[in-house]
């Protein structure tokens, strides 16, 4: 997609395919880590080839020859006040040592060039405490608000349909 030059070599901005899992994976995994959710993950690599082979999945890595550098990860998904397709980015991710060089920017306009052309609105989460993540996101323009997000996991869902009988 798109090829800058970095200390690392150029970095390639490149849509992940599923022989790509375990760089996705991995990349993933220490994105949790670093959010102390390591916990969370349950997606295995095989459970990523077969995200990355449904073309609603999209994952770019940022690489430089052969080793990833970054991601950014989301699907496309309906929206039914919108009446067609966004885009939900879950992941933007950078290792911490090429952080500051540009790359989830770059992550960011190869997102844009792909969705440019459906005119998708994008949207994403970003945690409060995230001050450094909510400054790069204003200056790229995206408005941010306040939202609470709520999770119904199975077990409290299926203790409150108990309940209900």
């Amino acid at each position: 997609m798109t090829d800058q030059p970095d200390l690392y070599g150029t970095v390639t901005i490149r849509r992940a395919g599923v022989e790509d899992a375990d760089d996705v994976r991995t990349l993933l995994v220490e994105l949790a880590t670093h959010e102390n959710s390591a916990d969370a993950v349950h997606a295995t690599v095989q459970d990523w080839r077969r995200m990355l082979a449904n073309q609603r999945v999209v994952v770019l890595l940022a690489v430089a020859g052969d080793q990833p550098l970054g991601y950014l990860s989301g699907t496309r998904q309906l929206n039914l006040w919108q009446g067609r397709d966004i885009f939900a980015m879950d992941d933007l991710y950078v290792r911490s040592q090429v952080r500051d060089r540009g790359i989830g920017g770059q992550l960011m306009a190869a997102l844009a060039e792909l969705v440019a052309p459906d005119q998708s609105v994008i949207t994403w989460g970003v945690n409060q405490d995230n001050d450094a993540g909510q400054r790069f996101y204003q200056r790229l323009g995206a408005m941010l608000r306040t939202k609470v997000v709520a999770a119904w996991r199975p077990d409290a869902y299926t203790r409150y349909l108990q309940d209900q009988a």
